[in-house]
């Protein structure tokens, strides 16, 4: 069952075949026959059928990891890195139906390119240049060194709101080090992570290299983590779920990196300037409607120029542009009909709060879109710390407006929640930005800017209920290994003959 969306003619089924994932090279349905209904958001079309995997398909998925891990630690690192460049290359030639694909599954509108081919060619650059140190000692004929060695089959869960980037981020630097891996996706949006698989498998990565289970988080997202054949975990999603996997990986005393949510702040100064400041505040509340965990939801302003920014902020947002990703849009829906019902109960708890919406703070409708989940972009003025729309990650295109008098006010307002992955400081003064930069709590930090895009291999990670461990950067690689240490000591001149 596959649909054509008639603004491009883009049938998902001439990539993918309906009702299979990867598990051991093979194209296989669920044990059980389970099937998921993976639709656009936009239309509440199916656009295609995919496997509901549970434990047994986890099982299968663990044993082909296994079974091809001695080969693929054992295949020569530069070979490694030549099957990564490939991989990458294939999904440069690709990019525009990874592109295509994840607009259609998340609703986020196209990008015009996908940043997935550099994401894995930066770590097939890495593949080989994963050292050991050589040691001290204290007799010369004693010789001490680390090795860098995998782990064995790693565990990957992938969310739905930027699946492909993060899949790349996440199982590029694992099988770089010579790991193998076994990815399950949202159930919501697991096409591009199924697509980037079909890819890697024509670029040449053995079989059970890389394999995917498609499931619902009860069943196979449990069963991965649990399992005793899994010897490093990663998992990106919510604070409460991390948890879960967090303790179902302390059960068999798995590593574990956890990538989890956000309620970044952003702090604008009286002499920020507004020209800069307002157009990254606004792309950063609408980029993929919200949905991003270093979205930028709190915007914190000294209270002499708040009526300024917050003018300035909703006229922005007056011309954004909302609609299906096939249109010339801005902003796109929301992933599902639970996600929007959980956006639009915060807007009630805001205004219950006694927080004002200036902009926004419905459903839209109309005929572009009452096929879809589309919510209006949302600002909440006379917001107040402690509020629920405050503190908690709405995940979803709302705006809440704090104020503050001086510097250590916007200090213990920017750390009062119990989140750390992003914060973002506009000012003109260098010393602000310093002093700001060192006191905000937060795995990432930018100055006049929001995000780390113009930086090559920047870490990307949390504190506190953030997570912790960083990706996206040339330590990645690097945490898929184990240090192993070996002493070498000279016996004696060896052998005669």
């Amino acid at each position: 069952m596959t649909v054509t969306t008639p603004a491009d003619r883009f049938d998902v089924g001439t990539l993918l075949t309906e009702n299979t994932f990867l598990i051991g090279g093979r194209w296989v349905p669920a044990v059980e026959g389970g099937t998921i209904d993976v639709i656009n958001p936009a239309t509440r079309e199916v656009l295609l059928r995919v496997p509901a995997g549970g434990a047994r398909d986890v099982d299968a998925a663990v044993d082909a990891a296994t079974t091809a891990f001695p080969g693929w630690r054992d295949t020569s690192p530069a070979d490694r890195a030549d099957l990564l460049s490939r991989w990458a290359e294939l999904c440069r030639r690709h990019a525009g139906e990874l592109d295509t694909l994840e607009a259609m599954e998340v609703g986020r509108p196209r990008q015009g390119g996908s940043p997935i081919p550099r994401t894995i060619g930066y770590i097939a650059g890495l593949a080989d240049k994963v050292t050991g140190v050589t040691l001290p000692t204290h007799s010369p004929d004693v010789l001490g060194l680390t090795l860098r060695e995998p782990y064995g089959v790693c565990g990957s869960i992938i969310p739905w709101n930027i699946p492909g980037k993060l899949m790349a981020a996440d199982v590029a630097p694992a099988i770089a080090a010579g790991n193998t891996v076994v990815v399950k996706p949202a159930e919501d949006a697991p096409l591009t992570c199924l697509y980037l698989a079909k890819l890697a498998e024509l670029a040449g990565i053995p079989p059970g290299v890389i394999n995917v289970v498609v499931g619902y988080g009860a069943d196979a997202g449990a069963a991965l983590p649990a399992h005793p054949g899994i010897r490093r975990m990663s998992f990106t999603g919510s604070p409460e779920t991390g948890s879960r996997v967090m303790a179902a990986c302390a059960r068999n005393l798995i590593p574990l990196h956890l990538e989890l949510g956000g309620k970044s702040p952003q702090i604008v100064l009286r002499d920020a300037d507004l020209a800069y400041a307002v157009p990254a505040i606004v792309r950063s509340l609408t980029f993929n409607a919200g949905q991003v965990c270093a979205a930028g939801t709190r915007l914190l302003v000294d209270r002499k120029i708040k009526r300024d920014v917050v003018a300035a902020v909703c006229d922005a947002l007056a011309a954004v542009r909302v609609g299906p990703w096939y249109e010339p849009v801005d902003m796109g829906p929301l992933i599902s009909a639970r996600q929007e019902q959980r956006v639009l109960e915060y807007l009630d708890i805001g205004r219950a709060e006694g927080a004002r919406v200036v902009r926004g703070g419905h459903k839209l409708t109309g005929e572009m879109f009452d096929g879809g989940f589309f919510v209006a972009p949302t600002v909440f003025d006379e917001v107040e710390p402690g509020m629920r729309i405050a503190q908690e990650e709405i995940f979803g295109p709302v705006l809440s407006v704090l104020t503050f008098d001086d510097e250590d006010e916007a200090l213990s307002i920017a750390n009062g929640t119990r989140y750390g992955l992003v914060a973002s400081v506009w000012t003109g003064s260098v010393d602000r930005a310093i002093r700001l930069s060192r006191a905000v709590q937060a795995g990432q930090v930018y100055v006049n800017t929001m995000g780390s895009t113009d930086v090559i291999g920047a870490p990307f990670g949390g504190y506190r209920h953030s997570g912790f461990g960083r990706t996206m950067s040339a330590d990645s690689i690097l945490d898929y290994t184990q240090t192993k240490t070996l002493v070498l000591k000279g016996i004696g001149q060896g052998l005669a003959g």
